[in-house]
């Protein structure tokens, strides 16, 4: 029992330590990695798996190209020729799938298929269990599902011909924020210069940012908006419809809501100080 706990413990090593983070703060796996983690040794076989992959992805009635995202290189092989090497960044959804149409027989796999289960779940929550959670744990958590939704914002505001994306963004906020752009609502929270604003709100404000980003992105694909002048306008309007739903509904303007005391940057250093201290 020790022995597989403790290879239990190795393989979650393994797999966290070629783990990327980009950007925006989202985590992801290059195919080629893990490829080599699952013990396969051709990119033919395992290419083969990723298909599997993603059919059961397309089957779930899930977008494969928001979890399978084409990375290709530009590799050299002699002489100063180069060809293209296919890869894929990966999300963790994605190398779930990919671990359960795997080859059993290799004893990686079955490790594998655990790993990703459970941390896939753990990123999920049930309705009661968030009702228990403290207002900075909501905090957390709205926040990385922010953080998540304007990734695929990008995405796919990025096929519908936007290039400035920060003109983008602030179109969103002045629907949501009566006219505010995002420097407009640092200079209110009387934030540092370059202070993410989403990390100085409270659940409840995240929530209607966060309901902005997934609407404008469903609404960008609904309307197959190909222009960037048509997805600013876009973002607005998604923007400033929430903001007057929220007044029908006798809610507090987004602008009006307190800023917390603590932006997330200082409570996760906290979190970190005290697990760190627990643990000596």
């Amino acid at each position: 029992m020790k022995k597989e706990i403790t290879k239990i413990e190795e393989t979650t090593e393994t797999f966290e330590s070629i783990k990327h983070i980009d950007e925006n703060g989202i985590e992801f796996w290059y195919a080629r990695e893990l490829m080599k983690v699952l013990s396969y040794k051709d990119w033919r076989y395992f290419d083969a798996v990723i298909e599997k992959a993603k059919i059961a992805c397309q089957n779930s009635e899930i977008a494969d190209i928001d979890h399978f995202v084409i990375n290709n290189k530009m590799v050299e092989i002699g002489s100063g020729a180069k060809r293209e090497k296919k890869d894929y960044k990966l999300t963790r959804y994605a190398c779930y799938l990919i671990a359960q149409n795997a080859n059993p027989r290799l004893k990686i796999v079955a490790l594998a298929q655990t790993y990703f289960a459970v941390q896939t779940r753990k990123q999920e929550i049930t309705e009661k269990e968030y009702s228990e959670l403290t207002e900075d744990e909501k905090r957390l958590y709205q926040r990385n599902l922010t953080r998540k939704g304007n990734y695929s914002l990008n995405q796919t505001a990025k096929k519908a011909g936007v290039k400035k994306f920060d003109k983008f963004h602030n179109w969103g906020y002045k629907g949501l924020y009566n006219g505010e752009t995002a420097d407009d609502i640092a200079k209110r929270k009387g934030l540092r210069y370059r202070e993410d604003i989403l990390d100085n709100m409270g659940s409840e404000e995240l929530i209607a940012n966060l309901f902005r980003i997934s609407q404008t992105e469903q609404k960008l694909k609904r309307e197959k908006i190909k222009t960037e002048k048509d997805a600013n306008k876009t973002h607005y309007e998604v923007g400033n419809k929430i903001r007057k739903t929220i007044k029908e509904l006798g809610g507090t303007m987004p602008e009006e809501l307190s800023t917390p005391k603590k932006s997330l940057k200082e409570l996760e250093k906290e979190n970190k100080k005290k697990f760190i201290e627990n643990k000596k």
